[in-house]
């Protein structure tokens, strides 16, 4: 009888420390895990947003499972797909492409896991609890301010000058932002005929750079300069995206763009990618929008914080992004204009490059 009474006591204790350590992989509040997933290893900036993340939520006491996508929309499905599956607690998600999501976010929900969209917004889906982002149309209205000031146009310059526009990839909702941004500033002076398009590709979606790909970029920059600029001058690019930049400047390279007796057009950039931000040093680029990932990183970290402990999240916009089914409350994080004259100031001073690193 003793036996059996003390077999009954240590099965009743198992069955205590079963019941307490039910639920959601994660357990306690300091042992929670957030699955990060991000689109591409490709592009510098998103490593640098996943870094600053895993750092940022380890300093709070979370585990991370950080995946990266290659830009192939059923790979990043599959990924969330999994970390659902393995029972993560909340999802940072900066999606390849904002329409592809709903289901899987279907998913979250019903395994009840918040979603913060991380600066991309994901479309169609009520299941997007808050968004982390950039100012994004202000990027595009300091890449318009910058081509403005350069060509003069601020300072009363009639031109005309020959301007080309490339805009980012269709499925990123951002690109639509940053085009409307840039055209706020550069459509009046294309109305006046300050500003002429030879190729007359003035629509986003002609301009569009689908998965914002530099080689597409040049590919199309080579179709128009053989089209409309073999007697004529390329003054100024409007180019939404470093990648893109790139590509732009091999094709007018190719061509003989870049000498003394024909130098480089104006041509902007974003993200401050070391690759650009070495080709403004050398006098190539000449300017690129800095998002500093790591205030980014902080603030999305500060948002799935606050959702797991049942607080309410930072937010300073609450209007702005609506996403096809509801308006996803936001916080906006301010760019910065960067060129030759305060690439220190901005990208080294603060510790976001070293020098060497721009070298």
């Amino acid at each position: 009888m003793k036996k059996s009474c003390a077999l009954l006591i240590v099965m009743f204790a198992l069955v205590l420390s079963a019941c307490g350590n039910s639920g959601k992989a994660g357990g306690e509040e300091g042992d929670k895990t957030i699955g990060i997933a991000m689109p591409t290893k490709s592009s510098e900036r998103w490593v640098r947003d996943g870094e600053n993340m895993v750092e940022q939520f380890k300093e709070l006491g979370y585990e991370t499972d950080l995946q990266y996508a290659e830009d192939v929309v059923e790979n990043q499905v599959s990924q969330i797909e999994n970390m659902i599956t393995k029972g993560v607690d909340l999802l940072v998600i900066a999606s390849i492409d904002g329409e592809a999501l709903t289901d899987v976010l279907e998913q979250a929900e019903r395994s009840d896991i918040p979603v913060i969209a991380y600066d991309r917004l994901i479309m169609n889906s009520e299941h997007v609890s808050y968004y982390a982002t950039f100012d994004n149309f202000q990027v595009g209205v300091l890449q318009g301010e910058y081509l403005e000031e350069k060509l003069g146009l601020a300072d009363g310059e009639e031109g005309p000058f020959n301007i080309e526009l490339f805009a980012g990839s269709p499925d990123d909702n951002n690109a639509y932002f940053f085009w409307d941004g840039a055209m706020s500033v550069l459509q009046p002076y294309m109305d006046e005929g300050k500003l002429k398009v030879q190729s007359g590709q003035t629509d986003f979606n002609q301009a569009a750079t689908l998965r914002w790909s530099g080689s597409e970029a040049q590919e199309r920059m080579d179709n128009i300069l053989s089209a409309h600029y073999s007697d004529k001058k390329l003054d100024a690019v409007y180019s939404p995206y470093d990648g893109i930049s790139i590509g732009v400047i091999s094709s007018l390279k190719a061509v003989g763009y870049g000498s003394d007796d024909q130098p480089l057009p104006v041509i902007t950039g974003q993200d401050a990618e070391s690759a650009s931000v070495k080709s403004i040093i050398a006098g190539e680029q000449t300017q690129t929008i800095f998002k500093d990932t790591r205030t980014l990183a902080e603030q999305a970290v500060s948002m799935a914080d606050a959702v797991l402990k049942g607080e309410e999240p930072e937010v300073n916009d609450t209007e702005t992004y609506d996403n096809g089914k509801k308006v996803v409350p936001s916080y906006l994080v301010e760019p910065v204009s960067v060129d030759a004259s305060n690439y220190e100031e901005e990208l080294i001073e603060t510790g976001y490059y070293s020098e060497e690193d721009l070298k």
